[in-house]
């Protein structure tokens, strides 16, 4: 009887083990991870013009009969027609757009590493095509009235693209930009040789936000930095060996994650106790024996000092 009670308490303690388990994902926060957003200044070169010309003609002689005759009359018409207008310069305006390509292993990264659950948001909408700058121009030689400036959405506005809807199902937002990418491509030679060593790497830096979608409230901000780099040896002979680019853009992109995963986690801890219980603890060393099978490192108790 007593093992029979035993073994009852022991399943009825698994059951609610596996049911708060259960409940505690099914209630995981759901996080939506953007694009790194980004505005950069463009610069075009426009020409505008409109030009008309017509031109008519006309000619007429005279004849002399002898000595003492008649003559005839002539005459001459002439007439010509031009008008044009030509306009050109340089129009610089701010162009928005989202990075794709550096958010796949930050997703990765949440997913490995806490419970959170990820949702896919819409892309960034920039809005109506706008007519060129010499469109506008031409525009207004032909008409003479100059176009109204239509208003673009703000790739950086994470509260007015919640409120549209791009979010939808989310409880937060992941909201990075972009502050700085830089590729750098170096050649320095190699002390007492012949050769030299080709550096080729990048480095990105983004803004990041945690954003509660009902109430606007950050969670977490700050700056992540992710790097790469791939070195070449040439030697004099004139070898020509091309950077491994995708090798640059995975290593940026996975120390991105990397970096984001480590400081939301942290923060996260001061500033929202539920959100910070996502958050899984961090697996226990491994060594591996002689023989190559794992055997995880025991955990040492902690030590109390009593002070008497």
């Amino acid at each position: 009887m007593q093992r029979r009670t035993t073994l009852a308490a022991a399943l009825s303690v698994l059951a609610l083990t596996f049911g708060a388990s259960a409940h505690a994902q099914n209630a995981a926060p759901k996080i939506a991870v953007t694009d790194l957003a980004y505005a950069q200044q463009v610069s075009e070169y426009f020409v505008a013009g409109a030009y008309q010309r017509s031109a008519q003609m006309s000619a007429g002689g005279s004849a002399s009969h002898g000595m003492y005759g008649g003559s005839g009359s002539h005459s001459m018409q002439a007439s010509e027609q031009a008008s044009g207008t030509f306009v050109a310069g340089r129009y610089s305006y701010i162009e928005q757009r989202e990075l794709g390509g550096y958010t796949n292993d930050i997703k990765g990264a949440l997913l490995q590493g806490t419970y959170f659950r990820l949702v896919q948001g819409k892309g960034f909408d920039a809005g109506k095509p706008q007519n060129s700058k010499a469109e506008q121009v031409l525009n207004q030689v032909q008409t003479g009235k100059m176009a109204a400036p239509q208003a673009q959405n703000q790739v950086a506005n994470v509260v007015a693209r919640i409120k549209k809807g791009e979010f939808a199902g989310a409880d937060y937002v992941l909201f990075g930009v972009v502050s700085s990418i830089n590729f750098t491509d170096a050649l320095s030679p190699l002390q007492g040789t012949s050769s030299a060593t080709r550096q080729y790497g990048l480095q990105l830096l983004a803004d990041f936000s945690l954003i509660n979608t009902r109430t606007y409230e950050i969670k977490a901000a700050f700056s992540a930095q992710g790097e790469g780099n791939d070195t070449k040896i040439l030697s004099n002979r004139g070898d020509i060996a091309p950077p491994n680019r995708a090798k640059v853009i995975s290593e940026t992109s996975r120390s991105l994650a990397q970096s984001v995963y480590e400081q939301l986690a942290g923060q996260l801890g001061y500033t929202d106790a539920h959100l910070a219980r996502g958050v899984r603890p961090p697996p226990p060393p491994v060594v591996y024996q002689g023989g190559g099978q794992p055997m995880p490192v025991p955990q040492q108790p902690d030590q109390v000092l009593i002070l008497k």
